[in-house]
């Protein structure tokens, strides 16, 4: 078999490559292939403190790069996984019927090797409480994490960085509260439920919009503060709720007295007028609700967490206090 012209063309086709004639991929259009993901679940995961840090992106239909997409990232309770947080939230659905990425990351558990279980292994968030919880006692790397979670979605993912938003449920939504203060340039609102601010000892760089949600009968997370038991455990002394709102009305500069915008199925919504705008701190509270995602899945059973009485949907006013922020300019 003549082999010349198949050495014309490669010599041809080095010479194109030499002289730049031939159209080869930019940096920008590999990085743009990457972001072309399906629709669906994506099981993620980086290298964070010596130990394989996971989390699943429900990237939603009609997904593409040629826009940027808000970002929620939902933290699971206590004991919990980034599934059962799907499952008991329904922000899955949420970000396929609104647009945006929604991302549940995995704490740690004791034995990292297996899977996350409630009682045989159970996944805990460094919430910077003092308690006996896992996670804070191994003092693991969390808000490291997230920080590098976001780093890796916005190099994945067409994340809009400037609508990056969190929430959780519990020792979820501690740590929610954790990172609105310690990753303040990176988060554009927070959504706490059912959890408390346990490291105000912090600052933040930029004081985030927050809207807090729980329920009024939660002997989890009572009203009035208090310790906390689970059986014959103590889980550490939960702050007044009233008292952790007045500390994020003080670093908005709010006004002390709240305009009540919701009162409707044993619900209340307050919102506080502050520097920043109208309503950048609200306080939602359910007659009669226990420890449960108000509107969702219920976890636990009503003999450790309380009744599951809410008709109010927190998904849904979670991510309509979302959309009014994003991160200035």
């Amino acid at each position: 078999m003549n082999q010349k012209p198949r050495v014309i063309a490669l010599v041809a086709i080095g010479i194109l490559l030499l002289c730049g004639c031939l159209r080869t991929a930019s940096t920008e259009e590999a990085a743009s292939s990457l972001k072309n993901w399906s629709p669906g679940n994506h099981v993620l995961s980086i290298a964070v403190g010596g130990l394989e840090r996971r989390y699943v992106v429900h990237v939603p239909s009609g997904y593409g790069h040629k826009k940027l997409w808000p970002v929620v990232i939902i933290f699971h309770g206590g004991g919990g996984t980034a599934k059962a947080a799907m499952w008991e939230t329904g922000f899955a659905e949420k970000a396929d019927q609104e647009g945006f990425l929604a991302v549940f990351p995995e704490g740690t558990a004791p034995d990292p090797s297996r899977p996350g279980h409630f009682i045989a292994n159970p996944q805990t968030w460094n919430d910077g409480s003092e308690r006996e919880i896992g996670a804070v006692e191994r003092n693991a790397a969390d808000v490291e994490f997230v920080s590098a979670m976001i780093d890796d979605l916005k190099e994945r993912f067409s994340a809009d960085e400037r609508r990056i938003y969190a929430t959780g449920f519990s020792n979820g939504a501690s740590m929610s509260f954790r990172i609105a203060r310690e990753l303040s340039s990176l988060i554009a609102a927070v959504a706490p439920v059912a959890g408390a601010d346990w490291f105000h000892g912090t600052r933040p760089d930029r004081a985030v919009p927050l809207l807090y949600i729980t329920g009024t009968a939660d002997p989890l997370n009572p009203l009035e503060g208090g310790e906390i038991h689970i059986g014959a455990k103590s889980y550490g002394e939960k702050p007044p709720i009233q008292e952790m709102i007045a500390r994020w009305v003080k670093l908005h500069g709010c006004r002390a007295e709240p305009r009540v915008v919701y009162n409707k199925g044993g619900a209340r919504g307050v919102a506080y007028d502050c520097a920043r705008g109208i309503d950048t701190v609200m306080l939602y509270t359910i007659d009669g609700h226990g420890h449960h995602w108000p509107g969702g899945e219920s976890a636990l059973p009503a003999r450790m967490a309380g009744k599951n009485t809410a008709q109010l949907k927190a998904t849904v006013l979670i991510w309509d206090f979302f959309k009014a922020w994003s991160l200035p300019n």
